[in-house]
């Protein structure tokens, strides 16, 4: 999608900078970021060399612009099922995936590789799913990392709680794939993968 694209809506340039769109507004507003305002209308457009240019100078990382791909990052320590899943987002062809077995590695990816999308086993070794969630939202400039945990727990209030610590999602273990595929792509508000393909 991005990589096409020549002209993007604040909302979109949000999306790929993974700031608030009232941040980009804003920028676009007081003059750091270069656009136009589409002709009898208020809408703000931003050229794809300005948006560059603006991350540029904002050490905000461009390759989401380049490639286009929404970034997944799959915590769990079930090897196997990381595989899986690794192995799905893969096949898909739009997701730039990387996986970490613990929270702490997922702390400094998240960091690092600032995800769109973080699939979070609830149940880690070293710390639990709710403290990652709230470690995320505590950060403002993760403000757009979509989280989606998975666990084997059953108990409602456990679920809400996650939300409340600021997971976007929950799926519960024992999951069907691409059940958790479309769930993915509806977080990150793309078409869903028709099945068969």
């Amino acid at each position: 999608m991005n990589a096409t694209k020549t002209v993007f809506t604040t909302g979109e340039a949000a999306k790929i900078c993974k700031v608030s769109q009232q941040t980009i507004i804003r920028c676009f507003d007081n003059g750091t970021l270069k656009g136009f305002r589409v002709p009898g209308s208020r809408f703000r457009r931003i050229p794809r060399d300005q948006l560059f240019a603006f991350m540029k100078d904002n050490g905000i990382p461009t390759d989401a612009l380049e490639s286009g791909k929404r970034k997944i990052l799959i915590v769990d320590d079930d090897e196997s099922l990381v595989e899986l899943l690794s192995d799905a987002f893969g096949k898909d062809g739009r997701f730039d995936i990387k996986t970490a077995n613990n929270g702490f590695d997922a702390g400094m990816l998240v960091k690092e590789f600032r995800p769109d999308l973080v699939v979070l086993d609830v149940m880690l070794p070293d710390i639990n799913g709710k403290e990652v969630c709230q470690r995320v939202r505590s950060d403002s400039t993760l403000e757009m990392v979509k989280i989606i945990c998975i666990s084997g727990m059953v108990e409602q209030d456990k679920v809400e709680d996650l939300r409340a610590s600021g997971a976007n999602d929950f799926v519960q273990k024992p999951f069907d794939v691409d059940h958790l595929l479309d769930r993915a792509c509806d977080q990150l508000e793309i078409e869903r993968v028709p099945s068969g393909a």
